[in-house]
């Protein structure tokens, strides 16, 4: 049997803090990791996809202090001591975020593999533009890529949350806005 010894560095193990979806979570792993592989192998938090791991399809997108990163270009170490907001950080007490709730009652998702990403992103657009155009919605989503549904459904929904929030007067996500 052929072993051979791995490199120093794979043996390495760093552990930081941070909160994710409004909770304090503490975490080791190998250092080389990415916020993508922390979350998923990690933390389990198996919402946040693997898409191309190359930052051009935007299935991985994540809310770092508040704003939209390609967790699989982001570092897990460059992470200590932030704010992570996945797409499980939408929801809270069993109520869906209007922007879920949209999604699901206009259809704007099919396979599915790119709405948590599309959430994530839209999610930053409302809360720093709780009442964007069409072209701002088109624009602040124009890193994800979705090969099903043409766009349109996920453009109306993003504006039906928009409106719904704005009636209720909810201005982040339930996460936040127990803090």
């Amino acid at each position: 049997m052929n072993s051979r010894a791995a490199p120093e560095e794979s043996k390495k193990i760093v552990r930081i803090t941070l909160y994710v979806n409004g909770e304090e979570m503490d975490v080791s792993f190998a250092p080389y990791k990415t916020l993508l592989e922390v979350l998923r192998e990690d933390l389990a938090l198996q919402g946040t996809k693997h898409g191309c791991e190359l930052g051009e399809c935007g299935a991985c997108t994540v809310l770092l202090d508040g704003n939209p990163v390609l967790s699989c270009l982001v570092l897990g170490v460059e992470c200590a001591g932030r704010e992570v907001t996945t797409v499980e950080g939408l929801a809270s007490d069993s109520k869906l975020h209007p922007l879920q709730d949209a999604f699901a009652d206009l259809g704007a998702a099919q396979c599915g593999y790119c709405t948590p990403g599309i959430l994530v992103a839209a999610k930053a657009l409302l809360d720093h533009n709780p009442n964007p155009t069409r072209e701002e919605i088109r624009h602040a989503l124009s890193g994800n890529l979705c090969r099903c549904t043409g766009y349109h459904q996920i453009f109306e929904a993003v504006e039906k949350a928009a409106m719904e929030m704005h009636e209720s007067g909810l201005k982040s996500s339930p996460v936040e806005q127990q803090r």
